[in-house]
């Protein structure tokens, strides 16, 4: 008896649930947030291995390939806000990830140092993203992959150019 392999890929790829006419009106918002949404619950699912959650392991790519960093760097190299990286360090250094110190040029400044423990994770973290790739780009082609990434890469600069935009409500 011949194994059920479920659909083909391109099956997997149409959604059969018209959009309900508030949502068609941004159909490209709405399929951003349900891919960024399952992305973010995949990488969550796969980095629960190794003790991280999604944006954690950004900042330990960013302290493994650079060395420590002040934590005003990592804010800028991440997008991220000062608040959220503030927790994302409280969180690495009670796991023991990482270690915060004084700057020794800028007494305002925190570097945040790698741990030794965090450089035993450095090659699971390494292969989840392999992983979390491999999933986000199975069945596209090597220029389906390329296009993929250009047009993400212009629709974060639209994005960041409205942000920059925006009125401040402070």
């Amino acid at each position: 008896m011949a194994k059920e392999t479920g659909p083909a890929p391109e099956e997997d790829c149409k959604d059969p649930t018209p959009l309900p006419p508030s949502v068609a009106a941004g159909a490209m918002n709405h399929a951003v947030f349900r891919v960024a949404r399952l992305h973010r619950l995949l990488a969550a699912q796969l980095l629960r291995r190794v003790g991280l959650h999604p944006g954690q392991e950004l900042v330990m790519m960013q302290l493994w390939d650079r060395g420590p960093q002040r934590q005003t760097d990592l804010v800028r190299l991440l997008g991220s806000d000062a608040a959220t990286m503030t927790r994302t360090v409280k969180r690495l250094e009670n796991a023991g990830f990482v270690r915060r110190r004084p700057s020794d040029t800028d007494g305002r400044a925190t570097i945040i140092d790698p741990t030794t423990a965090s450089l035993a994770l450095r090659k699971q973290v390494e292969d989840i993203w392999s992983e979390l790739e491999h999933h986000t780009s199975s069945g596209l082609t090597p220029q389906e992959q390329q296009t993929a990434i250009t047009t993400l890469t212009h629709i974060e600069s639209n994005l960041t150019h409205a942000i920059g935009h925006l009125p401040t409500t402070d």
